[in-house]
């Protein structure tokens, strides 16, 4: 008997959030850019970016050769690292991969995986407080 695909409702689509147009690939990667914006707001980071910055992964020849991260967060203390985003519902293979690779092949860089049950307490707690939460 073949598997089926997941099904699920992405609702992928440009939105403005925090004067940035941008194409979230899910209503969770676009409610993280609402929850950074929030952040952005009350003065906890300075700022984020959407899918600014590819990582490569020198010498692969087959598979995941490169990574985008979904966002790119600064924040307020000069003394504390930037680091990147990644909104996941569930893991793949390919996602796999690409934060086993991340960690081999850029050790320094830090990277914060925010799952579905990261996105559901999100939801929970300030999602009420943020406009335009889906």
């Amino acid at each position: 008997m073949a598997r089926r695909a997941r099904r699920y409702n992405a609702k992928a689509g440009w939105r403005v959030v925090g004067g940035q147009r941008c194409y979230f690939r899910s209503k969770a990667e676009a409610n993280a850019a609402r929850y950074l914006q929030w952040l952005v707001d009350r003065g906890e980071v300075v700022g984020w970016r959407h899918e600014m910055t590819t990582f490569w992964f020198d010498g692969i020849k087959r598979g995941v050769r490169s990574y985008m991260p979904d966002f790119y967060v600064i924040p307020t203390q000069s003394t504390e690292p930037s680091y990147y985003v990644e909104v996941k519902g569930y893991l793949d293979a390919k996602s796999k991969t690409k934060l086993k690779r991340m960690a081999k092949y850029h050790p320094d860089v830090k990277l914060e995986l925010w799952d579905a049950k990261r996105m559901a307490g999100l939801t929970r707690t300030v999602g009420p407080l943020i406009e335009g939460w889906e």
